[in-house]
C-alpha cells in the first residue's frame, strides 16, 4: 500500500475520512438507495455544522440553497450539470458531492479537446483482444460504465469542451440508463444510485456548444461568483489553510494574514468588475479571468516564496512577485491596465497599501 504522507493530493474521501465517518455514525434519516448518508447528511457535510461532537467544516461557502438543488437532483435519476465562470467551486463541489454520496469521488473524466467517445464508454486492451477476440477481461470500462455497473455517480469535468460526438455519447447512456456493448452482445443497465455530475466553464472561449438534447438531460445549477468581499475572503482563507498543509507549505511559512487576503480580494474584484469597490471609479479590465481559484493559487505562491526565500511571512515583495504573473497574461493590455490600476488606484490609497505598491511598481 502507497505512503500517503508522500501524495500530494488526497482525495476529498481521504482527506476528510473522519468527518465522513462521524456522520454515517450519526446517521438519522433515510439513506437512498447506492448511497452511504442521508441527503440532509451530505448538506451537513458540504455547508457544514456537527455530527454528534465532531465539528464538519464547511467545504462551500455560498448559497446553501444551490447546494440543497444539487442534492435533490441526484436524488432522482436526472443528472447534474453545475455551470459557472472559472473559481466558482463546481470541480469542488462535484468531488465532494461524490466523496459524501457514494465515498469515491476518483471516476472522473477530464474533459479537453482529446476526449474521446471510448473514454465516456469503453475501450479494449487490444492486445488481449487480438489474441483472445472480445471477452470481458480484455474490456477497458470508463467511470462512467464503472459507476453504472456499482450505482454510483461519475463526474465529468469541463464537459462543453469535449467534441459534439463526445457529448452526444452521454445522450443515451443518460436517457436509457444502460451501455450496450456489440461486441459482447450485452447491455449494461445501471443500477440504482447511478448519475453524473457535469462541470461547464461560462468564460471558456474553446467550447463547444452543448446540444438542447443533452441540456434537457441535465438539471442545471449555476454557481455564482461570491458576492461580498468578505465571503471571497472565507473562501480563499480557508482553501488556502487546506492547500498549504497538503503541500507541506505551512512549514516553513505562515498562512496569509487577513490584511493580505484582503489585498488580493480588493485588486482581483476590482480588476474583474472594471471598477473599484465602492463603484467610484471606472477601471481597465484584463485579459484573464481573475477567479477565486487564482487569487488562492497566487496567495499559496507567495506562501512558497515567503518560506523557501524570505522569513516565512508573507511581505510585500512576495506578494508583488505573484501579484505581477497573475494579472499580466497579455503584455500589452494587461501591462497597461496593471500600470493604471497602481498608479491611479492603488498608490493614493494611503499608507496601508503603499508598501505593496512600490514593490509592485518596481517589477514594471
Amino acid at each position: 500500500m502507497a505512503d500517503k504522507t508522500n501524495l500530494q493530493r488526497l482525495p476529498a474521501e481521504e482527506l476528510f475520512q473522519n468527518e465522513l465517518n462521524a456522520l454515517m455514525a450519526a446517521e438519522k434519516y433515510p439513506v437512498p438507495a447506492g448511497w452511504r448518508m442521508s441527503p440532509r447528511s451530505v448538506l451537513t457535510y458540504i455547508c457544514g455544522g456537527r455530527a454528534g461532537d465532531t465539528p464538519i467544516t464547511p467545504k462551500y461557502i455560498g448559497h446553501q440553497r444551490l447546494v440543497e438543488i444539487a442534492i435533490a437532483t441526484l436524488v432522482t435519476d436526472r443528472a447534474l450539470l453545475l455551470i459557472g465562470e472559472p473559481g466558482t467551486a463546481k470541480s469542488w463541489l462535484s468531488e465532494h458531492l461524490c466523496a459524501a454520496i457514494n465515498g469515491d469521488s476518483t471516476r472522473v473524466i477530464q474533459g479537453t479537446a482529446g476526449t474521446t467517445e471510448e473514454q465516456i464508454r469503453y475501450s479494449w486492451n487490444y492486445a488481449m483482444l487480438i489474441a483472445q477476440g472480445p471477452s470481458p477481461a480484455a474490456m477497458l470500462k470508463s467511470p462512467v460504465y464503472r459507476a453504472m455497473e456499482e450505482g454510483a455517480i461519475a463526474r465529468v469535468e469541463e464537459i462543453s469542451r469535449c467534441a459534439s460526438e463526445v457529448q452526444d455519447a452521454l445522450i443515451s447512456i443518460l436517457s436509457e440508463k444502460r451501455i450496450s456493448v456489440p461486441e459482447l452482445s450485452v447491455e449494461v443497465p445501471a443500477k440504482k444510485g447511478f448519475s453524473v455530475i457535469a462541470t461547464a466553464n461560462t468564460r471558456d472561449k474553446g467550447v463547444n456548444e452543448m446540444s438542447a438534447a443533452l441540456r434537457r438531460r441535465f438539471n442545471i445549477v449555476v454557481l455564482p461568483s461570491p458576492e461580498s468581499l468578505e465571503e471571497e475572503m472565507e473562501i480563499v482563507r480557508s482553501r488556502v489553510e487546506q492547500l498549504s498543509a497538503g503541500l507541506g507549505l505551512d512549514l516553513s511559512a505562515q498562512l496569509p494574514a487577513g490584511d493580505v487576503v484582503e489585498k488580493v480580494c480588493t485588486i482581483f474584484r476590482e480588476l474583474r468588475s472594471g471598477q473599484t469597490l465602492d463603484g467610484a471609479q471606472k477601471l481597465k479590465g484584463t485579459s484573464g479571468v481573475l477567479s477565486t481559484a487564482e487569487a488562492i493559487s497566487l496567495l499559496a505562491n507567495s506562501m512558497a516564496l515567503a518560506g523557501s526565500f524570505g522569513g516565512g511571512t508573507i511581505t510585500d515583495r512576495d506578494l508583488a512577485a505573484a501579484l505581477q504573473g497573475a494579472v499580466i497574461k497579455d503584455e500589452d493590455k494587461d501591462g497597461v491596465a496593471w500600470k493604471e490600476y497602481l498608479q491611479n488606484i492603488m498608490k493614493k490609497r494611503g499608507s496601508r497599501w503603499l508598501g505593496l505598491y512600490k514593490e509592485c511598481a518596481e517589477l514594471l
